[in-house]
């Protein structure tokens, strides 16, 4: 049986209390993470449960999640260095660029998938979901403020965006003055990146890939084993 996020169900595990059961912790698995057992006595079925004898029955429920994703926004040399790096922290990467020559296998290596399209419609060709991480090399303000508003509305794990905070500080004013509510604008970080006095694209992606995994392990960034 088959429990989605949502909570639609497909198949069965043969209805009545024990398919309540099993649906309410394939939910809880969903949201931490970790596998089950449940153990339902089959002796006393409840109202629309299989007569299936005295006994037991025991199922187990374990979550399938799709696999963790960095999607890098922008092909040009942090960009690539940034697919690269995440390539080999074993991340699926995704590279999107509305410039197509700046998205392509010969151009950028590394990357599962090239997405050469305008921003605002990466959601309608990439399925974005709470494993997702955005990462946004993006070249200039225009971009960014053209493409947010649809991420902003999707459940990415992180949007990030590189640059400095007068960059940011000038996308936020626009998007705030074109309507995008503020607790949705407060999603995005940036400067994107620890603080590692990076300077070369391959430094710069160490940083922006370090923040991640920060992110995505519970650190908090202190040095190890302070």
């Amino acid at each position: 049986m088959l429990v989605y996020p949502d909570g639609l169900v497909q198949g069965s595990v043969g209805g009545g209390e024990l398919e309540s059961r099993v649906r309410e912790a394939a939910l809880q698995a969903l949201q931490d993470g970790e596998p089950r057992s449940l153990t339902h006595g089959t002796g006393g079925a409840g109202p629309g449960d299989p007569e299936t004898g005295a006994g037991s029955m025991e199922v187990f429920v374990e979550p399938i999640f799709p696999p963790e994703t960095i999607v890098v926004v922008g092909g040009g040399h942090v960009g690539k260095a940034v697919v690269q790096l995440a390539a080999w922290l074993g991340f699926r990467v995704v590279l999107s660029d509305d410039r197509e020559a700046y998205c392509t296998q010969e151009k950028v290596p590394g990357a599962h998938e090239y997405l050469p399209l305008k921003l605002s419609t990466l959601p309608d060709r990439l399925a974005i979901h709470s494993r997702t991480y955005l990462v946004l090399t993006t070249r200039n303000v225009e971009v960014d403020v053209e493409g947010l508003p649809a991420l902003l509305e999707t459940n990415a794990a992180f949007i990030g965006i590189i640059g400095s905070k007068s960059r940011w500080f000038a996308a936020r004013s626009q998007l705030l003055e074109g309507g995008v509510p503020p607790e949705k604008v407060n999603r995005v970080v940036s400067p994107l990146g620890l603080e590692l006095n990076a300077e070369t694209p391959e430094e710069i992606a160490v940083s922006i890939l370090a923040e991640i995994i920060m992110l995505r392990r519970g650190g908090d960034g202190s040095r190890m084993g302070a």
